[in-house]
């Protein structure tokens, strides 16, 4: 790896635009299907071809047009009207019309789609045609975050003629299917993912002609090719070395909190699992602060409930989290029966999370000490998501590690998918297979509870019932940065852990 020092900051970068900006990312994508899209890391590279009806504006908390131009609600609740962007075409020639969002979405919501995420538009009854650039949404509740929802990446607005001429094809070749501001033109696997800029794009143009996505999963390998001017930016460069890009004078660290909370899952169905008590064992045996002092160089805050801070309905459970608290998990292992620990399974992925490989080497380490043998291993990001997919008669998950960033910023938009029965993968993504029918209970109440003081309640006893069942070993939420060369201005980060440099200048 190259030294910070020896790279001499005048010298580092020409200013001159550079035809092809250069983002060094951890993990390739698995699709490019916006349907099938499940990975914020993803969503982020699939968010320069691809766009909404309606975006979330992050600094101003509201919904704002995008190739819709307004929209009317119902009295009621039930009927969403929204009036479409004239002037769009997709990317192989399409005019966008109504016809193309309805096609949109009774794909999404085809149970023949693989579509994991679509679970909260579900509640459309219907999309309906009103005349060329007039589509009507009917739904079969009311639901205040219906807006919200329009705005996933999951509902992304596609070319039925692509989509039609692709067919399964289009995870991996999504050529003309969007209408966004550069084109996919080339997917090379696990080498890069490039796009052009559109020509006849709509809106504003980008800077560059070109982005590239560069795959590297080494952390260390990302920062070298950001010091040796191979790349613009770098996704989670070493956590260790933050602070010394933060003061080069040559490079910029952008960075924020997240949502995101990271966890170890327990496959609940699997042997020693099964029993709460070795699971809460599981708790008091990793030490969360001191994994986040030495391997993450405190680039994260110890979870102390189910949800993160940042969403609404959150409540904290257990204020600093589980205690490392060695005779009391010794305690609980001997009650369960396994005095002697026993032996696991135990994967994690590799440049997805924010030194993912390495904490799971210190929670293995960790989980030693108390006879628990869990023999790691890890694997690249499209198989790791292959392999959490299966159902529970298939899978090969016992001991995990996985994080969930919830959209919309809201708590039962971690339960439900996390934690309700319906959500067992590959249907969702209750990948320890947890099922409580209390848990249930209180999620289908807080979903149409119209009343925020209960709703929250529900959730609040939602958190606190998790907490103590322990399907995961609760570690922390974690901030999220990426680093760039000096020269690169106007790129954000937001809150799902997705960087925005679409319209990023060059100085």
């Amino acid at each position: 790896m190259l030294a910070l020092a020896s790279i001499p900051a005048p010298a580092l970068h020409a200013r001159a635009i550079p035809r092809t900006l250069k983002i060094a990312v951890g993990i390739d994508a698995d699709t490019l299907d916006p349907a099938a899209l499940t990975t914020g890391l993803v969503m982020g590279m699939a968010d320069y071809i691809y766009e909404r009806l309606v975006t979330f504006d992050y600094t101003q908390n509201r919904v704002l047009p995008r190739l819709a131009t307004q929209w009317q609600v119902s009295t009621d609740g039930l009927t969403y009207t929204f009036r479409l962007r004239s002037g769009v075409t997709f990317h192989d020639g399409a005019a966008f019309n109504a016809e193309a969002v309805k096609f949109t979405f009774d794909r999404l919501l085809d149970p023949q789609t693989r579509a994991p995420l679509r679970e909260p538009l579900t509640i459309i009854k219907e999309t309906q045609v009103v005349d060329p650039m007039t589509v009507r949404f009917i739904l079969s509740r009311p639901d205040p975050l219906f807006l919200t929802y329009v705005t996933h990446w999951v509902a992304s607005i596609i070319s039925p003629t692509t989509v039609r001429r692709a067919g399964a094809n289009l995870g991996r070749d999504p050529t003309g299917a969007a209408t966004g501001p550069y084109m996919f033109k080339e997917w090379a696997r696990g080498s890069h993912i490039l796009y052009v800029r559109n020509p006849n794009y709509w809106g504003r143009k980008p800077v560059f002609e070109e982005v590239m996505l560069r795959i590297a999963p080494d952390a260390g390998v990302r920062e070298t090719m950001l010091l040796a001017g191979d790349a613009h930016m770098a996704v989670l460069p070493p956590a260790p070395d933050v602070r010394r890009l933060r003061e080069h004078p040559g490079y910029a660290v952008v960075e924020a909190a997240t949502s995101r909370i990271v966890y170890i899952g327990m496959n609940t169905q699997w042997g020693a699992f099964k029993d709460a008590r070795v699971r809460r064992a599981m708790n008091y045996a990793v030490n969360k602060r001191a994994i986040l002092a030495s391997v993450l160089f405190d680039l994260g805050t110890v979870a102390d409930s189910p949800c993160v801070s940042m969403v609404s309905g959150y409540t904290p459970v257990q204020p600093g989290g589980w205690p490392f608290d060695p005779g009391k998990a010794r305690q609980l292992l001997r009650e369960a029966g396994y005095p002697d620990g026993f032996e696991v399974d135990f994967i994690t992925p590799t440049g997805r999370l924010i030194q993912d490989f390495q904490f799971a080497q210190a929670i293995a380490a960790q989980l030693r000490n108390f006879k628990v043998r869990a023999n790691l291993r890890t694997m690249d990001w499209p198989t790791y998501v292959a392999t959490i997919d299966q159902p529970l008669e298939r899978s090969s998950l016992r001991l995990f590690v996985l994080a969930w960033v919830p959209f919309p910023l809201d708590c039962w938009s971690v339960f439900h998918p996390m934690f309700h029965s319906s959500q067992h993968p590959p249907r969702g993504f209750n990948s320890t297979f947890y099922k409580n029918v209390k848990i249930d209970e209180f999620l289908d109440r807080a979903r149409t509870e119209m009343d925020p003081l209960r709703r929250k309640e529900l959730l609040k006893e939602a958190q606190t019932l998790v907490w103590h069942d322990a399907p995961w070993i609760f570690l922390w939420s974690q901030k999220w940065y990426v680093a760039t060369v000096r020269n690169l201005e106007g790129v954000s980060i937001t809150p799902f852990e997705m960087w925005d440099a679409i319209y990023a200048t060059w100085k």
